[in-house]
C-alpha cells in the first residue's frame, strides 16, 4: 500500500512540477532600434517604416513614459520584447529606457522564447549609437502633433 501511495505521490508531483520548471534562456547579442511595440505592430500611426527613428521619436518616448512595452527591431528584422534593462533591478518599465529610446544599440543578454514572442532581458549595452534613423526626412514626424508648438 505505501508503495502504491508513494508512485502515486511520484506521478502526481512529476505532473504539477512540469509547468512550473523555469525556462533557460540562450545568450543573444541582438543590434537594432529600440522602438515602441504599439505603434510598430498595430499600424495605428502608420506602416512600421514610418514609426521607427527620429520620426517617431517623440512619441516613442510618450508610449514607452505610459507604460507601452519597449522593444528592439533586430538589423534582421526581429522583435524582441524588452523584459528587463541593464542597471534596472526590476522588471524593464518604460521610464527605464526613455535615453534609448529610437537610438540604434547593441545589447547582450538573455533571449527567452515563448509561444512565439522573443523576450529580451537586457545585462549590457554594449553600443549605443545614438538616433541614426534620420527617417524625419522622409516621414515628417509621426503623428504630426507629436511636437509640441511652442
Amino acid at each position: 500500500m505505501n508503495r502504491r501511495l508513494g508512485m502515486a505521490f511520484a506521478l502526481l508531483a512529476g505532473a504539477f512540477s512540469g509547468g512550473a520548471a523555469i525556462a533557460e534562456g540562450d545568450p543573444v547579442s541582438v543590434t537594432g532600434e529600440v522602438i515602441d511595440t504599439w505603434c510598430y505592430f498595430s499600424g495605428v500611426m502608420g506602416g512600421p517604416e514610418a514609426v521607427v527613428g527620429s520620426a517617431h521619436h517623440t512619441c516613442a518616448m510618450w508610449c514607452a513614459a505610459g507604460g507601452i512595452p519597449v522593444g528592439v527591431l533586430a538589423d534582421d528584422g526581429t522583435v524582441y520584447m524588452v523584459m528587463k534593462w541593464q542597471g534596472d533591478p526590476a522588471i524593464a518599465d518604460g521610464t527605464a529606457m526613455l535615453d534609448a529610446q529610437s537610438h540604434r544599440i547593441t545589447a547582450k543578454g538573455t533571449l527567452y522564447v515563448r509561444d512565439g514572442i522573443n523576450y529580451l532581458m537586457v545585462a549590457e549595452i554594449a553600443a549605443d549609437d545614438g538616433i541614426v534613423n534620420r527617417s524625419h526626412e522622409d516621414f515628417g514626424v509621426v503623428p504630426p502633433f507629436a511636437i509640441p508648438e511652442l
